[in-house]
């Protein structure tokens, strides 16, 4: 097993989309796979599952293969999943789409607040949590100790809230601005989300594509 330092990024990233084909293959009542089996699926290598995998531990037996309950348990483990951070979202145009998709028990994290500074849909609930005005944000980080946060507002408006929100404790940021939050702060962790530049890289490949079947 690898020091956790030294585990790569591309290979932590890898662990989510290996947990969703997991829990796909135990609904489905797979009980075991090997990795031939697993990257055939997924459209990988053998090879790479069976290094990203050694990075923390292994957990395949030879001649077996992986059991898939067990692997799935050990890839949540892994990522958090019992853990249950506490988070909030600041912003609910686009974060009443994510509370919708995105927060449940298998998620890793409990969602406990949610602010906006439009008075016209604080009061409102989303999933049984009450927006509540900006101003309030302060204490309730105070009062509740939330660990992360997801920021679905404006970039001219993020400097202020993170500032804010950094000494208020909160140490992990889901960030759907261009506002560059680590720079900012270098002490806390960011997952940046740029939905436009994943628009503009989609483009540019649908653009390739079309390019080439017309040569």
């Amino acid at each position: 097993m690898q020091n956790k330092d030294d585990i790569s990024i591309s290979v932590i990233k890898r662990l989510p989309r290996y947990y969703r084909f997991l829990q796909s293959l135990k609904d489905n009542g797979i009980v075991r796979i090997s990795s031939k089996e697993l990257a055939a699926r997924m459209g990988l290598t053998a090879s790479q599952i069976r290094h990203d995998f050694n990075c923390f531990g292994g957990f395949g037996q030879q001649g077996y293969g992986y059991n898939v309950e067990t692997l799935r348990e050990e890839i949540a483990n892994i990522l958090g999943l019992p853990i249950q951070n506490s988070i909030i979202i600041v912003g609910c145009n686009l974060g009443k789409a994510i509370t919708n998709k995105m927060f449940s028990k298998n998620s890793g994290f409990k969602l406990i607040g949610i602010f906006d500074k439009n008075e016209a849909i604080c009061g409102n609930m989303i999933k049984g949590i009450p927006v509540r005005n900006v101003n309030y944000l302060e204490n309730f980080c105070i009062d509740n100790s939330p660990t992360c946060a997801v920021t679905c507002i404006p970039s001219t408006d993020m400097e202020e809230l993170t500032d804010l929100l950094v000494k208020v404790g909160i140490k992990s940021f889901l960030n759907f601005s261009n506002y560059d939050i680590a720079m900012a702060h270098p002490g806390v962790i960011v997952e940046n989300v740029h939905l436009r530049d994943s628009l503009l890289t989609l483009g540019y490949l649908t653009n390739t594509s079309l390019n080439k079947s017309e040569e």
